[in-house]
């Protein structure tokens, strides 16, 4: 196999084939292991020449961002795509010393035996990452963020859907990296198939939990380690002794970004039965308010393209079809939606039905179901009996039921009173649970994702605890070795004489 040469600078232009991607993952294995691991000042430049392609780019970046999209406001792309992930990137380099910094144990027999034992988190290797479309840059960076932090290479496959933006992302990082440390690559569903089905040494994956079935799939032929960030229909609770008027207008700007098309947007709410009107008026109004105006406005961002609009407004139509009530908040002038220009109003339905499918496919639209509850227990019934989500939100004071309902059901994360707030909080883990995915990222947990925590131990020189498990076996051990089982076993029982008098009390 002829490999590729080392300099980038066409990476994003000419054609992957099967066989680039399989030469490029060869090529950064052998310079892995030629190196080794890179030390601290290598891994920060990186992060530098990073940050220095993300910040020199920005614009055409979003720019491509907003063209692959039809448009998608610049002001939002330029904080979520470039400006949060050069935050990342100054908060991993100044955590980086201590992440990478040996840990020792601290049992107390360890030392009283003269053993020497400690962690060091080594690099995996080459690492894959496999971007979505709805944040195609920040999804594809993050991920590297921290895969570069803990020493590996990195290979990013951008999604189709948004060819101008892994175009543009190629050209930026082929100025600042050879294509042996950091390579992104382009190209449709036979390139995606090929990448995923390569021997990485972890890949990351955001997405739909049904292609990740298929990334897992092939991945598991090279028993590659997978981490999956999906998304879900994320609950949202507004609770009874909630500000309807702020939980309202936190929720239906939570739904207007990127018009819904994010995988921790909010999916459905739940609202105290005798709020219902009053919760539909006041989303209605904040509609209205936040966008007087949507076929020309700027600040709308528009469907992906016309399979997910037609997709979108399928369930909307079929909702309305089986009895559900819809109501489309169109400006006055306007005729919405436009299937020419990928913009559906913000919508709300109501009187909903669990077997409609707008109750069971993630919408990644501007579209908001809404449900009235009566009980608590109700709202947590209709969560369990659901796959897992990413996300949940309850807009409401701390109370006795928000503990409840948070202890009671799962997701990936909670937010009260806000939009995706636990996966913005530096120092917080951001990862799915079940349906909704598998692993963790963000700061120390992605360091700690793309690093293999290895062991080490030195014995000492006056024996070797090996002894206690291989022959002969002196009489004496086995005789001190029963009489601590049976201390240890009389610890053990006393802790639960102890524990079954607290329950009988």
């Amino acid at each position: 196999m002829t490999l590729p040469s080392t300099r980038s600078g066409a990476a994003g232009h000419d054609q992957w084939t099967t066989d680039r991607i399989a030469a490029v993952l060869e090529l950064q294995r052998y310079a892995q292991l030629a190196s080794g691991p890179p030390n601290g000042e290598l891994r920060k430049d990186r992060l530098d020449r990073l940050g220095a392609a993300l910040s020199d780019h920005a614009d055409t970046l979003v720019r491509a961002i907003s063209a692959d999209f039809g448009n998608r406001p610049l002001a939002g792309a330029l904080a979520g795509e470039v400006l949060l992930q050069l935050q990342e990137i100054r908060s991993t380099k100044r955590h980086l010393d201590s992440w990478m910094a040996p840990r020792k144990p601290q049992p107390r027999y360890v030392r009283a035996a003269g053993i020497k034992a400690w962690v060091e988190p080594t690099p995996l290797g080459v690492v894959g990452v496999i971007a979505p479309w709805n944040f195609p840059v920040a999804l594809a960076v993050q991920p590297a963020i921290a895969a570069i932090a803990a020493g590996n290479r990195v290979m990013i496959k951008m999604s189709d859907l948004t060819p101008r933006t892994g175009e543009a992302l190629a050209t930026a990082l082929a100025e600042r990296f050879d294509i042996d440390e950091l390579a992104v690559v382009t190209g449709g569903l036979e390139v995606a198939t090929a990448f995923s089905a390569l021997p990485f040494d972890h890949i990351f994956f955001t997405g739909s939990p049904a292609v990740a079935k298929q990334v897992q799939r092939a991945a598991a032929e090279n028993l590659t380690p997978v981490t999956l960030e999906l998304g879900g229909k994320n609950p949202t609770i507004v609770a009874r002794d909630a500000d309807l008027a702020k939980a309202a207008g936190r929720i239906v700007r939570a739904r207007l970004a990127n018009s819904g098309q994010i995988c921790l947007s909010p999916d459905y709410v739940f609202v105290p039965r005798e709020r219902m009107a009053a919760f539909l008026a006041a989303a209605e109004d904040v509609c209205l308010e936040a966008l007087p105006t949507v076929l020309t406005n700027g600040d709308f961002c528009t469907i992906i393209n016309d399979t997910h609009y037609e997709r979108i407004r399928g369930l909307v139509e079929d909702a309305r079809h089986r009895g559900a009530t819809v109501c489309e908040v169109i400006p006055v002038g306007e005729e919405l939606p436009s299937p020419q220009t990928r913009r559906i109003p913000f919508t709300l339905i109501s009187d909903v039905k669990p077997d409609m499918p707008v109750m069971q496919e993630e919408i990644f639209g501007p579209v908001l179901p809404v449900i009235a509850y009566d009980t608590i227990d109700e709202v947590i019934d209709y969560v369990n009996e659901r796959p897992t989500p990413l996300g949940a939100y309850w807009f409401g004071p701390e109370s006795s039921e928000f503990r409840r309902y948070v202890a009671r059901t799962r997701s990936g994360g909670v937010t009260r009173n806000d939009f995706a707030l636990h996966a913005s909080v530096e120092g917080l883990p951001f990862g799915g649970v079940g349906n909704s995915g598998a692993g963790y990222y963000h700061g120390h947990y992605g360091f700690e994702t793309f690093s293999h925590l290895r062991a080490f131990a030195v014995s000492p020189e006056a024996f070797s605890p090996v002894a206690l498990l291989s022959p002969p076996f002196p009489p004496r051990l086995e005789k001190g070795l029963r009489a601590a089982v049976r201390i240890w076993g009389k610890s053990i029982n006393k802790r639960l004489a102890r524990s079954n008098r607290t329950r009988g009390n």
